[in-house]
Order: C-alpha cells, then structure tokens, then sequence
C-alpha cells in the first residue's frame, strides 16, 4: 500500500517536472514569438484557437485569456470546423493552432483552407519538423523532455507548456496594448474587480424619499423617528436651503444617552455632529469603502459641489452590491 509520504513525493516529482519544463520554455522564447505577437497586432480581425483533445482544453483557456485581457479571440474546434464551422474564420482572422506532435489529423485538414483564405497561422507544437510547423507563418515551440506521465504517454508537461506560452502571448499583447484594469474589469462586470472599478457610489446610494434628513428645527424625537423609519442608522440635519449642516447616528445616539440627555426635549442642533465626512455620487464606490474605514464610520451622505444632500449609503449598502 502507498503510504502518505510517498503520495506527496509523488506529487512534488510531478510539479517539479513541470517546473523544469516552463524554466526550459522560458529559453527558447524568441524571434518567433514576437513574430506571432507582431501578427496578432496587426491583424484586423480576432484571434481563431484551435487543437484537438486536451490541446483542444488548452486552446478554450488560452482564447478565453485573449479575449478578457484585449484580443478577441475564440476557440473553434478542429473536428467541427470541417462541418460547416470553418465559416466563422474570416481572411481577416489570425489562426493559433495547437499540437503537441503537429501531426493531428483534424487540424492538418483545415489548413489548407485556412492557407487558401490567406489567414496567417501560429503554430504552437511540440514538434519543430512537422506538418504544423513546416506551414506555420510564426512557430511557438512547446516541446518537453519529458511527460510528468510515468508511461511518458498523458499530455501533461506538454499542456502546461502551451498553456504557458498562451498565457505568454496574453499578457505580452495586454502590455503593448496598454490594456488597463479599467479595460479588464469591462470585460468582468459581474467580477469582483468588475465591481471594485465600474461600480460608483451613484450606482448604489438612495435617493429622494428614502435619504434620512431633518431640518435644523428638528427634535431629537423625530430624529430618530427619522432614522428609524429610514434603516440607514443615521439621519442627515439640513438647513433651509437643503444643504447638509450635520450628521446623527447610532453612535451618537448612544453617547447621548450615556449622558442622560432627554430624548423628548433636546434639540438635534444639540448633539448632532456638524460638518461631517462626505462623499461625492461620481466618487468609486472602492474609494467610499477606503474612506469609511479610515475614518471608522459605517455610512456617509452623498453630496454635490454646493453641499446639497443627493444621496446616502452605509456599508450594507456597500457588501450588497458587491463592492467589499
């Protein structure tokens, strides 16, 4: 029976077989791969992925990678496109096809359409002299020594290599580019960085009817009235001109009654805060959740140049949509 020390050998012999691979891989980046960055640039269409088998796995992360970080790209498959999906590549397309041996007979169907359409190739193989990379326009080698598979046989340092090198091409085009994280959080709105960058306190703060707010006349009673009737623990204290002259909370609240003050008779001038912290509707929601937390506080009102009250939001607010 094997026993638990030599499961994790096993494991560690596996991940370093593969770290040597990419540290071998990372040598042979040359004039080829910016050639097949170069030809990705230039193109005026997207970025066609192919490969069969787990290639064929390799080939939908690595055009799923193109497409967020830039470049539009999809997977087409090898076997398919000889049925009819050959007519989503245009002579626009740049092709990237992927084959350990180069040899992979559904993929050597189809080039000879490709070529006919005039569609620049990318061959990513692990073989330098085969068919894959005798008609490839740029050639990304992914050869390895060696397979982690025992019986040198299951694609496994091979795919980690590809994958590698897709990932290579991905962030090297992101670069020139000057894909920003703004860029990438468009392509990942339901992304928590999606929310981090393209959410704004305007997108997340309430407004009219339901913003907490008593005039400057108002008693603590109907303060609280007001807080309590509104669920943000707070209320605003406006002037008659509508802009925003103080702030009462929770935490006031129970300061005040540390303090044996009568909640029926005392004035909200009294014992609210005056000049609070603000926020701005065009500010990111991500910034608000940085200045709340420096300044320990859980909400703020939103306000505009003038001081005029807009809108108000507290941290529920803030981890319902996402943002912490």
């Amino acid at each position: 029976m094997t026993s638990s020390a030599s499961f994790e050998q096993l494991g560690r012999e596996v991940i370093q077989l593969e770290a040597e691979a990419l540290t071998a891989l990372a040598n042979r980046i040359d004039g080829q791969f910016a050639k097949a960055c170069q030809l990705i640039l230039d193109s005026e269409g997207r970025v066609i992925v192919t490969g069969m088998g787990k290639s064929g796995h390799v080939g939908g992360k690595i055009a799923a990678t193109l497409a967020s970080t830039g470049t539009p790209a999809f997977f087409v498959h090898p076997g398919e496109a000889s049925h009819g999906d050959l007519g989503m590549i245009t002579p626009a397309d740049i092709v990237i096809a992927i084959s350990n041996s180069g040899e992979t007979e559904e993929i050597l169907t189809i080039l000879p359409i490709i070529k006919r359409m005039g569609v620049k190739l990318i061959g990513l193989t692990g073989g330098l002299k085969s068919s894959l990379a005798k008609q490839s326009d740029a050639l990304l080698y992914a050869g390895v020594e060696k397979e982690a598979c025992p019986h040198n046989l299951a694609p496994t340092a091979s795919t980690t290599a590809a994958l590698a090198i897709g990932d290579a091409l991905a962030v090297t085009l992101l670069k020139t580019r000057g894909f920003t994280s703004e860029d990438f959080a468009r392509a990942h709105p339901a992304g928590s960085l999606g929310r981090r960058l393209l959410l704004y306190v305007a997108d997340i703060m309430h407004t009219g009817a339901a913003i907490p707010k008593v005039s400057l006349n108002a008693s603590l009673r109907e303060a609280l009235l007001e807080m309590t009737g509104k669920g943000l623990g707070m209320t605003a204290v406006i002037d008659d001109d509508g802009r925003l002259a103080g702030i009462f909370t929770d935490g006031d609240l129970r300061r005040v009654l540390s303090r044996s003050i009568d909640v029926y008779s005392a004035k909200i001038t009294d014992i609210m805060t005056a000049n609070p912290k603000t926020t701005r509707a065009d500010r990111l929601a991500a910034e608000t959740v940085q200045l709340m937390r420096s300044l320990k506080i859980n909400g703020l009102f939103v306000v505009d140049e003038n001081k005029r009250v807009l809108g108000a939001l507290n941290m529920h607010d803030l981890f319902r949509a996402g943002v912490i």
